[in-house]
């Protein structure tokens, strides 16, 4: 059976729009540009009998146990950041692997980072560039960019299985280049930029049912050989009503180096 939800597009506009986060010091308060609520049909990977591959849907889902249960306070990084990067080595066969930024995010009105229901990616490819001279300093980075590199995204649900707002992909053989606009991410010490994606009927809409803590999605977010970015957003989608559990998830920023 189809599924629908609502998705949030962006909107063009004739102007550079932006985010502001984290706005007036008060960490968690966001100012968003204009967004427009959209009912989308889904595929359930779950039911597919074709998988998502990431070599051409820059897109996988796996099932990747993790010895941390607990993602409070730091002392699981070190053990999680090895799980990610043997992941990376084992799936991608990146020869070197920079994780750079965790980030947890709880689907409550009172939590610091909330999921992001807005579709887009999360580099431009100014920001991505940016953002390698960032990680890495200037002259590392001038000797990535001489090879192949890109940013990954790895994404696990965290306590229970995902019952409200999953995580939804958008098949990039399906986006047109006129569907993505730049987007300034405006913080209070820096500036970055991101891809927002503006509504298309012909795209297809990709999302696996009820994940659990040992599934993720690993997914590319820039790639400075040509593998396209991927749009996604959380889902408004609700799998069970009776099930009262709250979304909770953890996303990890990587650069890779093939």
């Amino acid at each position: 059976m189809a599924r629908t939800a609502t998705v949030n597009y962006h909107v063009h506009k004739n102007v550079r729009q932006a985010f502001e986060l984290d706005a007036g010091g008060i960490v968690g308060n966001l100012i968003s540009p204009e967004l427009a609520p959209t009912q989308v049909q889904l595929t359930d990977l779950r039911q597919s009998a074709q998988p998502a591959s990431f070599a051409k849907d820059a897109v996988e889902f796996a099932n990747r146990p993790s010895a941390v249960e607990d993602f409070s306070g730091d002392t699981w990084k070190t053990t999680y950041d090895h799980e990610l990067k043997l992941l990376l080595t084992d799936k991608l066969n990146a020869l070197e692997v920079v994780i750079f930024d965790h980030t947890v995010r709880v689907d409550d009105p009172d939590a610091t980072r909330k999921p992001a229901r807005n579709v887009h990616s999360d580099y431009s490819e100014d920001g991505a560039k940016q953002r390698l001279i960032d990680t890495l300093g200037a002259d590392k980075a001038t000797q990535w960019s001489k090879g192949h590199y890109a940013f990954i995204n790895i994404w696990r649900p965290v306590a229970h299985p995902i019952n409200t707002a999953p995580l939804g992909f958008v098949r990039p053989s399906s986006v047109d280049h006129e569907d993505w606009i730049v987007l300034d991410l405006i913080y209070p010490d820096r500036k970055g930029q991101i891809m927002g994606l503006v509504g298309n009927p012909n795209h297809e809409w990709l999302y696996q049912s009820r994940m659990t803590p040992d599934e993720v999605a690993f997914f590319n977010i820039y790639d400075n050989r040509g593998l396209p970015s991927i749009a996604h957003s959380a889902l408004d989608l609700v799998e069970d009503p009776d099930v009262t559990t709250v979304r909770k998830s953890i996303e990890s920023r990587i650069l890779v180096r093939y």
